[in-house]
């Protein structure tokens, strides 16, 4: 696809001695919850072995920066259609980050990163921080999700940077031909290397209990954020016995079709943020009604769309891009997603109506530089056309919201085109089980808000659901909330944990003008 649509789909779903020891056995729980410990890594191992793979140490590189994280590596491979073992067979990349404890607990971390179409092992960096109290007793591992990262990714064809969108926007007036024709051209690039149809998340699952049995068996502590809640859902369904605790943050349900809610959800979330603005006075005295503000932006720009030229804040090379009242609304929902951008949107939409676009697009920027992956990649097609678009029925109610209907349009045209894997019959049941579980969610999440956790703790016995005030889309590492899973994760009682720190969580103040919020 070209890199507008890609991003255009992209925001619908808009990412986890032992020397010589050779086996892990299934793990005796000790007190408080926490499993008995391994044999250590030495200080100075550069090699071990557990279960059947063979570790070694590695770095891992970060994007857009010279450093690097140290890791231990271990060549894994599974067959891509298991139907055919003796066929293609998919080299999985994967790390593992090493515990803080001198013998760390035989139970596995495991993260599931988001996307679809995020690589674990890159997003780390971003995440490692939430970690830090889980590695006081846990190594971590991560695997990159088969067609993700270096994990045989699905890449599309590059794009020409004149063809560019700024960030994750629903585009130009929607197409369908041109987005067929767009997954044309993708499809024909993945196939030289790749079936799509067995890059789905029941594939991903079973990748990921094979590493659980290369291990030894040991037990999975998974944490999902976003669309890994989806994937630590369905491994929690399938092979329960392998998993010890799950936390979801900003879960996706079973039972809901990726990208069916985004618009209602982004305004919902929209909706609640610009009340904050209006309650506040100085807020109120500066930008009035933002929400009617962005509508008049909006108009005005479907009037007459513009060409602007700004400097990108990342690399300061001149840039020109257009902006018309689509790009706005993939700009407001990327804005949307933390408290810290959502607080510059009165600001940034006031900006525009004055003719000055470089703030709103600026900032986008920086925004859309963490989608490159997501905006290449076709495993988020694979996933959703797979799992999800007999299910996306068209809802011409949302047409006047600002998201519109071209998600949904666009998946649906893409999906006539993209093959189609297997999906179990009881793919979209709820999950069901007794394993701990601990859901986190926003309250101002445009993407997966509360009613989701509300929903997914409905059908567990030993759950927990904690909403951060003030907060959007991904919150396990906000305020408190990683000590918080680290002892969630060590004593398994959900239900015992004192959660009063969340409460000093808020949204940001908006911002007034450049230099902050009103003192």
């Amino acid at each position: 696809m070209t890199h507008r649509t890609l991003l255009r789909i992209a925001a619908a779903v808009a990412a986890l001695g032992w020397l010589g020891y050779t086996h892990w056995h299934q793990p005796g729980t000790g007190a408080a919850g926490r499993d008995a410990p391994a044999a250590p890594i030495p200080a100075d191992a550069k090699h071990f072995r557990l279960g059947a793979l063979e570790f070694s140490a590695c770095e891992l590189p970060q994007k857009h920066s010279g450093a690097t994280t140290s890791a231990f590596c271990a060549p894994f491979s599974v067959p891509e259609n298991r139907a055919e073992p003796d066929a293609r067979r998919l080299d999985l990349r994967l790390a593992l980050i090493r515990s803080d404890a001198a013998a760390a607990d035989r139970d596995l971390v495991v993260f599931l990163a988001g996307g679809p179409g995020q690589s674990a092992i890159d997003t780390w960096p971003q995440i490692a921080a939430a970690f830090a109290p889980l590695r006081r007793h846990h190594h971590v591992l991560l695997l990159d999700q088969r067609g993700t990262g270096g994990s045989n990714a699905l890449r599309c064809p590059g794009r020409d940077d004149a063809e560019a969108a700024p960030t994750a926007d629903v585009g130009e007036d929607f197409d369908p031909a041109q987005v067929r024709a767009s997954a044309q051209r993708c499809l024909t690039a993945v196939r030289e290397h790749a079936d799509p149809r067995y890059y789905t998340t029941t594939d991903a699952v079973e990748d990921l209990e094979a590493l659980r049995q290369a291990l030894g068996a040991p037990r999975f502590d998974l944490v999902g954020v976003s669309y890994g809640t989806r994937v630590a859902q369905q491994y929690a369904m399938r092979h329960p016995d392998g998993v010890r605790s799950v936390v979801l943050d900003s879960v996706v349900p079973n039972a809901i079709a990726l990208g069916a809610e985004f618009a209602i959800n982004l305004e919902d979330a929209l909706k609640a943020q610009f009340a904050r603005c209006r309650a506040t006075p100085a807020c109120a005295r500066a930008f009035g009604d933002p929400y009617a503000s962005l509508g008049a932006l909006r108009a005005t720009l479907r009037a007459a769309p513009r060409t602007v030229e700004l400097r990108d804040p990342l690399t300061f090379q001149p840039i020109t891009r257009r902006l018309d009242d689509r790009v706005v609304a993939g700009l407001v929902r990327m804005f949307a997603y933390t408290p810290e951008t959502a607080a510059l949107l009165p600001l940034s939409i006031a900006e525009g109506r004055k003719g000055h676009y470089a703030p709103l697009l600026g900032q986008s920027q920086v925004i859309a530089g963490d989608l490159s992956d997501l905006a290449e990649n076709g495993v988020q097609l694979s996933v959703v056309c797979s799992e999800d678009a007999d299910r996306l029925a068209p809802r011409p109610q949302d047409a006047d919201l600002v998201l519109g209907t071209a998600i949904i349009d666009g998946l649906r045209a893409a999906c006539e085109i993209w093959p189609h894997g297997a999906r179990p019959p009881d793919f979209h049941a709820p999950l069901k089980t007794d394993v701990p579980v601990l859901v986190l969610e926003g309250e101002l999440d445009p993407v997966t808000p509360p009613r989701y956790g509300e929903q997914v703790v409905q059908t567990l016995t030993n759950a927990r659901l904690i909403v951060a005030r003030g907060q959007g889309h991904n919150v396990i590492g906000r305020g408190c909330l990683p000590k918080l899973v680290a002892e969630f994760v060590d004593r398994l009682q959900p239900k015992m944990l004192d959660a009063a720190c969340v409460d000093a969580l808020g949204p940001t103040p908006a911002f007034i003008d450049f230099n902050g919020a009103a003192p």
